[in-house]
C-alpha cells in the first residue's frame, strides 16, 4: 500500500472536492483519496505509485490545477 500526496489549487467548494475525488479515484490501483479543502491537499492511496502525469490529467479533467 503506497500514500502519495499532492497540492490541487482552484477547488473552492464540496463540489469541488467531490469533482476532484472522483476523476482520481477512477486512476487504476488508487483505493482512496483524502482531500482537504483549506489546504487543497491530496492525500491518495494505493497498491502501486501513480505517475505524476496521470495524476495532473485526473485533476485537469475535473477542471483544476496539480500544484
Amino acid at each position: 500500500m503506497t500514500t502519495q500526496t499532492f497540492t490541487v489549487t482552484g477547488m473552492t467548494c464540496q463540489h469541488c472536492v467531490n469533482s476532484v475525488t472522483e476523476e482520481i479515484s477512477q486512476l487504476e490501483g488508487v483505493s482512496g483519496v483524502d482531500i482537504d479543502l483549506a489546504s487543497g491537499s491530496v492525500k491518495v492511496t494505493g497498491d502501486r505509485e501513480l505517475e505524476l502525469d496521470s495524476v495532473r490529467a485526473a485533476v485537469e479533467e475535473a477542471g483544476y490545477q496539480l500544484a
